[in-house]
């Protein structure tokens, strides 16, 4: 609070500027800081595009290797911003029909969340690809359990969709 993060932050033109003013703090990393920045993202404090920038963590950089033989010269930012950039025609190539939330396209954060999950479950379902690369991860730390309870969901209100979809407030 001494540092004025938050009027400092909505200061920021970029969504990399603000995630290098997070990383300036001690004790944040690349993850740490881009995570923080998505969260702080969805306030009302950021409202910078989820398609501006992306910092692919350790599980998603593992996703790639799994999806991916070769990148050849994308960097992982780089292809996960052609996943997030061409999922419509790729999509439509394949043959898929994708429920998007709305009119709401996956963003980069949803692909590098999404390279993530493949990570982590294809160390359960495919342990033949676990690669060294990955810091001897091989396990999940908790498996999904059913709740009886409905789930509640809640999209950040810079999305609008309660417009669109009859939802009160910012909630399904």
């Amino acid at each position: 609070m001494a540092e004025r993060l938050p009027s400092r932050l909505m200061d920021c033109r970029t969504m990399e500027q603000a995630f290098e003013l997070l990383r300036s703090f001690p004790l944040i990393g690349d993850f740490l800081g881009y995570q923080f920045l998505i969260d702080l993202n969805y306030s009302q404090l950021l409202s910078f595009s989820e398609m501006d920038f992306v910092v692919p963590g350790p599980g998603a950089k593992a996703g790639l290797r799994k999806c991916f033989v070769e990148l050849g010269d994308l960097s992982s930012s780089d292809a996960i911003r052609w996943m997030a950039e061409c999922q419509q025609e790729n999509f439509a190539a394949l043959g898929l029909t994708f429920r998007d939330l709305w009119g709401h396209h996956l963003q980069l954060i949803d692909c590098q969340n999404l390279l993530c999950e493949v990570d982590k479950y294809s160390r359960v379902a495919h342990p033949e690809f676990n690669d060294v690369g990955q810091q001897g991860r091989h396990h999940i730390k908790q498996r999904f359990e059913p709740k009886q309870t409905p789930l509640q969901c809640w999209f950040p209100p810079k999305w609008k969709l309660s417009a669109s979809t009859g939802l009160r407030g910012h909630e399904a």
